[in-house]
């Protein structure tokens, strides 16, 4: 053979073989199926290449179809699947099989279906497993073979993380149980304690703070000096602990108002009764009236009187008899006639009294307060609320 036919002959093959070649190729195709079972259109299917840098997108048609032909050979893809700017799907390590472009039916390359309601289902399903795999415990195998190393690790974690809320649960309850124990028992140092350990359990739990709080408040009088101070801004802080986990507590601002006035801090307490009123104005009257109580039971009546005057302004029926007899303890004694001279306002606030509560439990000593007082008694009151026309003439008996 000549030199120009061999070098033709190698041309020849080179070309022959590069041809074959280039008849080779991967392709990567299939249909996206919505939750109707339809086929879905214009869903995003995004290839991004694993075995090296590449990334191709795709929208199905209106066959639900996608296809991505002239790939490299065998080249490895994750592929996502998006719905209305939501991925809804993934597969993971998908290698692009070879086909023969000329002859396509010889090889029909990789097929990735995603059928989006199976897709639901399922992942319904492994969600039930998962959770039943937190509570046991247990990873069975079944599902074991369908979680990634990041799922295993998050339901080990999150296996731990129960059993620690469990631990501390129960070291909650305990803690709290015994505290209330002491607490009723009036063991206050005991209180405080187990409160101080179930709020390490339960940080987030207003009632153990709030308990805490009280148990420090009860305790503050049996101390002096700086040891008295010490408690009371011990109750303060747990107090307010409570109050940022549950601001709009009118129990707990309540109680708090309540220990700021055995504490003797009048106007703080004074200032969390008008909270209680900014925060439920329906429970200012009860509010003020129970600050005025707590300032009578430990002798306090100037702030008392003032708490029962903003509760009066509330029409709470109870804060005028108090305040009556507020100002019954200021008359006076006429010298020379002898007869008792009430305070401006005493008469009258046990007579708003009747008008508001005519059988409640302060009505005969109110009626007993007027006649002492020698003045007019209304035995014959009306709901002031009844109908006009229902109301009759009230009738009145003189002091003898």
């Amino acid at each position: 053979m000549k030199l120009r036919n061999i070098v033709a002959a190698i041309v020849g093959t080179t070309l022959l073989a590069l041809a074959s070649y280039a008849q080779t190729t991967s392709k990567l195709e299939g249909v996206v199926t919505g939750m109707d079972g339809k086929p879905l259109q214009g869903a995003v299917i995004k290839l991004t290449r694993t075995d090296m840098k590449g990334f191709l997108q795709l929208k199905t048609d209106k066959r639900g179809h996608y296809i991505a032909i002239g790939l490299s050979p065998l080249s490895v893809y994750t592929i996502t699947c998006e719905v209305d700017g939501k991925k809804v799907d993934e597969r993971s390590n998908v290698k692009a099989t070879l086909t023969d472009v000329f002859n396509p039916v010889a090889n029909d390359g990789t097929v990735v279906n995603f059928d989006l309601k199976k897709r639901v289902a399922e992942a319904k399903a492994t969600e039930q497993a998962m959770n039943e795999a937190i509570s046991t415990g247990k990873i069975s195998d079944e599902l074991s073979h369908q979680l990634t190393d990041d799922q295993k690790e998050s339901i080990e974690n999150a296996v731990k993380d129960r059993e620690s809320a469990l631990r501390k649960d129960k070291d909650l309850n305990d803690s709290f149980s015994q505290g209330m124990t002491a607490l009723d028992a009036k063991q206050y140092p005991q209180a405080i304690a187990a409160f101080e350990k179930a709020s390490v359990a339960g940080p987030t739990q207003p009632a153990v703070w709030e308990n805490l709080a009280e148990a420090h408040m009860l305790l503050a009088p049996s101390k002096t000096g700086a040891d008295f101070d010490s408690e009371v801004q011990a109750g303060i802080d747990a107090y307010n602990k409570a109050i940022a986990l549950k601001p709009d507590d009118v129990n707990i601002h309540t109680n708090y108002a309540r220990s700021l006035a055995l504490a003797k801090k009048f106007p703080e307490a004074q200032a969390e009764a008008d909270k209680i009123a900014q925060i439920s104005p329906g429970a200012a009257g009860k509010a003020y009236y129970n600050l005025g109580a707590t300032f009578t039971n430990i002798g306090q009546s100037e702030p008392a009187a003032a708490a029962f005057k903003k509760a009066m302004e509330a029409n709470y029926a109870d804060a005028f008899y108090q305040y009556g007899l507020y100002l019954a303890g200021k008359a006076q004694v006429d010298t020379a006639s002898g007869k008792i001279v009430p305070a401006p306002g005493t008469v009258e606030a046990f007579q708003k009294y009747l008008e508001l509560a005519p059988t409640g439990i302060y009505a005969q000593p109110a009626k007993d307060m007027i006649a002492s007082l020698g003045s007019t008694v209304d035995t014959n009151y009306k709901n002031p609320n009844a109908p006009k026309e229902e109301k009759k003439a009230t009738t009145t008996t003189k002091k003898k």
